[in-house]
């Protein structure tokens, strides 16, 4: 492993009906799985949080690359993350599906910073041939 330059840490207790918590505090969120029995009204789930995550990962990535580029845009990075059966073992998958709107430049010129963000992101390096992740962009 390399140096870090950044470690995070969080707590769980209780898995998917229980409790989350950063080590800074700032995250605090009591989670529920949906279609458990549960009321999950105000409470996370670790899909959501995988989502905010990739989101602003990838949306800070894809700024860098328009930088780099000396383009100026404005833009927003969906991520869609959904749990799925899994047929190799019968149990359940994540895919991400990551939906970006871009305004100020071409849709060939956001194409191509799609796919130089995608190459630097570190969440799509960290599930690049673990997940399916499609991708998807829009120039506005």
């Amino acid at each position: 492993m390399g140096k870090a330059i950044l470690t995070s840490a969080a707590t769980a207790k209780g898995g998917r009906n229980g409790h989350v918590r950063s080590d800074d505090d700032l995250i605090q969120l009591d989670l529920a799985m949906p279609g458990d029995g549960q009321d999950p009204e105000g409470k996370s789930n670790p899909e959501q949080l995988f989502a905010a995550g990739y989101a602003a990962c990838f949306d800070g990535a894809f700024n860098l690359m328009a930088k780099n580029a000396k383009k100026e845009v404005d833009h927003s990075t969906t991520a869609h993350v959904s749990l799925e059966k899994d047929e190799e073992d019968g149990g359940v998958k994540i895919s991400v599906k990551l939906a970006v709107k871009v305004s100020g430049i071409t849709q060939e010129e956001a194409e191509d910073l799609l796919e130089k963000t995608h190459n630097f992101c570190p969440y799509s390096k960290a599930t690049r041939g673990n997940i399916d992740v499609d991708l998807e962009i829009t120039a506005e």
